[in-house]
């Protein structure tokens, strides 16, 4: 997965010709899953995703104190696309929730459908995105309203439900 997000922001920033600092940019992506080495991945519409980030960094430290580490700052760089608020890290965690968007959408929903997921989760989890990319976040709104139409999301309510 990282490798895929790597590849992903990089190109997702030369189409929004995007003013980032590329190396920090594919840093943060590379370092971004390291966490999930000893507590796996949280699924985004988990409970316990709110929390998952704790464990995950007492994950990182591990590594950046092992002695076969030789990557200065490894903790400090996994705070920064954790926790900072750089366009950078911004635009990392933008698509991070847009890789398994884009999967579930090629897939008709199939996490979705599977978890039973509303909308409303997926528009709170993309949420964020508007502030910094509202291109981007608009084009997700659009497919989250086809994929309730679809029925791989739940809608809310009735009016959210367009007739087919």
């Amino acid at each position: 997965h990282s490798w895929h997000l790597a590849m992903a922001c990089w190109n997702i920033a030369a189409y929004f010709q995007l003013d980032v600092d590329m190396a920090k940019l594919l840093q943060y992506a590379l370092v971004h899953d390291l966490g999930e080495v000893d507590v796996g991945d949280t699924f985004l519409y988990s409970k316990e995703r709110k929390t998952a980030n704790e464990a995950e960094r007492l994950c990182v430290q591990r590594f950046s104190e092992h002695s076969g580490n030789h990557i200065q700052h490894l903790l400090t760089v996994w705070d920064e696309q954790e926790f900072g608020d750089s366009t950078e890290a911004k635009l990392m965690k933008a698509v991070d929730r847009l890789l398994p968007f884009l999967l579930n959408i090629a897939a008709e929903g199939k996490t979705w459908k599977l978890h039973q997921i509303k909308a409303s989760q997926v528009h709170t989890a993309h949420a964020f995105i508007a502030e910094t990319f509202p291109e981007l976040h608009q084009w997700i709104s659009e497919k989250i309203a086809f994929a309730t139409e679809q029925g791989w999301l739940l809608a809310d309510d009735k009016s959210e439900v367009a007739s087919k």
